[in-house]
């Protein structure tokens, strides 16, 4: 075993610069005694409009929430379809589920990792019970969301981002959240925006959806007691938009160290037999809230760096398609080839911006010397 470390994510690091600022605003909201919505949540949520670009933003429980939210939102009820990726975090299908509709997977682009357009826009085009289509933004980068919006508009088909690794991230310079008709984001702690426990937002241009969100939040009701619509417990509390609005203000100097590590790891893993993950178009910033290589024996590798004293993840070792709740949905292994390889090939390094170089080196050294031993 290696007597140097270098964990996956160090938020004790982070936590040192922001310090003083997240206790004085914890101690802010304890002695106003305000603990659920108010004046905190408020103000967060026009902060994070603001970053997205987009007229409103709704705070909520959870990533997983803001799915379930959306969903709603958008009409989507039993019977309705939901099209989205198979290689993603289970909130992104299982909350579909959870709305009433099936989810129908399509592959995902073996150079992005993210939905395939082709198989999208066939799919949406031959299956007339889709709803709703939910792209997926892995490891913060963009999908190539123009073609699908194109095609979700000629099909009467709601649009839903699921860019819960995604804050900041840009489509032709459009920002995560603000192309659709809803984006869902999550703030739990390992994000490159985390809170103090589970807290996820809702992003939207459109009045009307932004008040059905906040109904939705509040158990389906505009007016205290009184109830339009069923709907849930799922409000964002207001220590974690204290902390997060602290936060905030440090978001695009992590996003820029987590560029530059990238930066640096593709350099330093140029001449390996990995793939590193790089920005292509029309993703124009990537925020790498992971960091995924994709290289063969995988498993080995991760067990490797492990002696190493290297902390990593894999993300994900079962695509959703062949998870056993999803059996009845009829897939089997070979339904989406691309999926299934990566699931067998990625593994996601450190990348938080506190790494130093001699981190970075230390991690890629072992990566190139596991390959050529």
């Amino acid at each position: 075993m290696s007597e140097r470390t270098v964990p996956l994510l160090d938020l004790r690091a982070q936590f040192a610069r922001y310090r003083d600022e997240a206790y004085a605003a914890i101690h802010r909201v304890v002695e106003s005694q305000k603990f659920i919505l108010g004046e905190e949540v408020e103000l967060f949520e026009r902060e994070i409009a603001a970053y997205c670009n987009t007229r409103y933003a709704v705070g909520c429980a959870s990533g997983s929430d803001a799915i379930l939210l959306a969903l709603r939102a958008c009409g989507v009820q039993p019977g309705d379809e939901v099209l989205t990726v198979s290689f993603s975090f289970f909130a992104t299908a299982g909350y579909i589920v959870h709305a009433g509709a099936t989810p129908v997977f399509v592959d995902i682009d073996a150079s992005t990792l993210n939905m395939d357009v082709e198989q999208a826009i066939a799919a949406m085009r031959a299956r007339p019970k889709i709803k709703a289509v939910m792209p997926v933004h892995l490891f913060g980068a963009c999908a190539d969301m123009d073609p699908i919006l194109e095609t979700a508009r000629e099909n009467g088909i709601q649009v839903i981002e699921d860019a819960a690794q995604s804050l900041g991230s840009e489509y032709k310079g459009r920002r995560a959240g603000s192309i659709g008709e809803i984006g869902c984001f999550s703030f739990f702690p390992t994000k490159n925006l985390g809170a103090f426990g589970d807290a996820g937002i809702c992003t939207t241009n459109d009045p009307a959806v932004a008040e059905r969100l906040r109904s939705l939040r509040m158990h389906g009701s505009k007016q205290k007691y009184y109830h339009d619509t069923v709907g849930y417990n799922s409000r964002l509390d207001a220590l974690h938009a204290a902390v997060l609005r602290v936060k905030l203000k440090y978001l695009d100097e992590w996003t820029a160290g987590r560029q530059r590590n990238a930066d640096c790891y593709r350099r330093l893993l140029a001449k390996s037999p990995v793939i590193t993950p790089a920005p292509c178009p029309p993703q124009s910033r990537h925020i790498y809230n992971q960091f995924c290589i994709c290289g063969d024996r995988r498993d080995e590798l991760q067990r490797y760096l492990g002696a190493c004293g290297i902390g990593t993840e894999i993300y994900y070792p079962l695509p959703l398609h062949l998870q056993a709740c999803f059996a009845s949905l009829g897939y089997s292994e070979g339904s989406l080839p691309v999926s299934e390889k990566a699931a067998k090939h990625a593994l996601a390094l450190p990348i938080y911006p506190e790494l130093t170089v001699e981190d970075l080196r230390y991690v890629a050294q072992q990566i190139v010397s596991f390959y050529t031993n």
